[in-house]
């Protein structure tokens, strides 16, 4: 059997709300944008920086987690998976989305 491995590290920030719904098991999922920035310097020695969006998704007690804890700005370090679901909509187009399922989030907020 071949191994696998799919695994996420990334620290940054919550930008915008955490959205909680719940299944119609009652299980909870959170949903939010994660913003990380990335900076370089030239081999001209010109600086750059650039942020990269995640969408994060957090099931079950992670999401109660994210509801309580994470607000616009937290900065946190997650870990997680990359998941890419597909979907049709009404006018029969096909759609994706590529979001981060987290399994581990710390804050760190009142570390910086």
């Amino acid at each position: 059997m071949n191994k696998g491995l799919n695994k996420v590290l990334l620290i940054g920030r919550v930008e915008g709300s955490v959205e909680i719904r719940r299944m119609p098991n009652g299980r909870p999922v959170a949903a939010f944008t994660l913003a990380v920035p990335r900076t370089w310097t030239s081999a001209e020695g010109e600086h750059f920086e650039e942020t990269e969006w995640f969408n994060i998704v957090a099931w079950g007690s992670l999401a109660d987690v994210c509801e309580k804890l994470l607000a616009s700005e937290s900065q946190v370090y997650l870990e997680g998976r990359l998941q890419t679901r597909s979907w049709e909509d009404a006018a029969g187009r096909k759609h994706f989305r590529t979001e981060v399922v987290a399994q581990d989030i710390v804050t760190l907020s009142n570390f910086t």
